[in-house]
This record gives C-alpha cells, structure tokens and sequence, in this order.
C-alpha cells in the first residue's frame, strides 16, 4: 500500500523536511510539492492524492482557505508554526496536527493515524439488511480496528468524504469506509431522507429549514436540487 502525498509549504526548507522523513517511510510516496495553494488546486486536478501535508500560513490563499474550498479532499496533515489554528483545523476533520519544528517520531505518528484511516478499506462495514427483516433501532459500524454500535436515535447526519462516510452522532463522529449509498440502505428513507449527494439526515434532529439549507446543530447543510422535491414531499406528509 502506498500513500501518495502532496506537500504544500512556501518554505523550501519545511518542503525538505517533510521529504527526509518521509525516505524513512516505504509506503509514503511524494508525488508533487507546491509552493502555494493554488498551484496545488492544479496538481489536484491532474493527480491522485491519498494525503497532503498543508501549512496555514501561505501566500495568496491560506491554507485553511484552501482546505474549505475541497468538495472531498484527501486526508490532511496540518503542518504550521501557529498552534492557534489548532481547534479550526480539528474543525475542519484533518487527520492530525503537527507543530513546526516537529521530530521524526512525532511525524511518524501523524502517518500511523492516517495508516489506520486507510487501512479501514479492507475491512467489511456494513451488512444489508434481508427482505422483510424487522427493522432494528441501531446499526454496527467498522472504523479501522473498531466496531461502533450506533443507536438510531442518536444519529444526526451522515456525510460522505471520498470514499468514506462521517456518522456525526450526539456524542462522536465516526469515519468508516463506505459508500453513502450504501448505508442509505440500511436506514428508514422516512426517517433518514438523502438531501444531497453528499448527505443524509436525520429527520428529527432538524432545528431549521431554510431556504435551501438545513441547520442541524451548529452546521448548515445543503438540499440539492435533485433531491429537493422529495424532501419537500417527505415534509409536508408529516
């Protein structure tokens, strides 16, 4: 298994970092570095990218900026001198965070956490439900090395990110390599409605609708215009 990585870093000298650490590791390829964001939107575009080792503060766009410009981005490992990004970039889902100047030991372990993200793609998740089965109040979920028991109830929405799912539940968030249409299947399309092609909802954890926007705790979450008309429909027979 390789893991294709991108570098993304105005300092030549944190760019050469990154790679001597990464000689040391087999399985981490480094496919392209880039100077500034925008160059890496390029390299983006045109190559297949597992990880990208980000730094915030950089010309031109930030790259925090950048990171909320992905639809579905590859894994990220933050690389920066500021710690005050810290809680924004655990916000924004990276895999891990990283203090310049940082040790092999630590940047090791920054790769372990992402090993076992990817590793989830080998393991079976989830198992469809037979024709006419009862429908249970919960559903196991495989994350890596783990098996969540996730209670119906406590879901708030499901997001895809690539090729795997995010379950945002009242307590956690789990990351499980999934399809979302595929989970879709094992959910009640009454209770669970797909509102985009990137997420499902739970119908009770609603707090607003909006325009085409509905809020969901903190996080505002877009009704695609596929799917538009049959949330409408699934609203007003309630």
């Amino acid at each position: 298994m390789n893991i294709r990585c991108l570098i993304i870093d105005d300092e030549p000298l944190a760019q050469r970092v990154i790679e001597k650490y990464a000689e040391n590791i087999p399985f981490l390829e480094i496919v392209e570095k880039c100077s500034n964001a925008v160059e890496a939107i390029e390299v983006l575009h045109n190559r297949e990218v597992d990880l990208l080792f980000l730094d915030i503060n950089m010309p031109r766009l930030s790259g925090m900026d950048f990171l909320k410009t992905l639809k579905n981005p590859p894994l990220v490992i933050i690389t920066t001198a500021y710690a005050e990004y810290a809680i924004q970039g655990y916000e924004l889902d990276v895999a891990d965070y990283l203090m310049k100047p940082f040790a092999f030991d630590r940047f090791y372990k920054a790769i372990q956490k992402v090993e076992e993200l990817i590793k989830g793609r080998e393991l079976p998740h989830f198992e469809p439900r037979e024709a006419g089965r009862q429908e249970e109040s919960f559903i196991f979920v495989k994350s890596s090395k783990k098996t969540y028991k996730v209670n119906l109830d406590e879901i708030l929405y499901i997001e895809a990110l690539g090729d795997y799912v995010k379950i945002y539940t009242t307590d956690k968030m789990i990351i499980s390599y999934q399809s979302l249409k595929n989970i879709e299947t094992l959910l009640p399309a009454s209770s669970f409605p797909r509102i985009h092609k990137s997420f499902i909802i739970a119908l009770s954890r609603i707090d607003l609708i909006e325009g085409n926007h509905v809020k969901i705790k903190d996080r505002q979450i877009p009704i695609g215009t596929n799917f538009k008309n049959d949330f409408e429909r699934l609203i007003k027979s309630i």
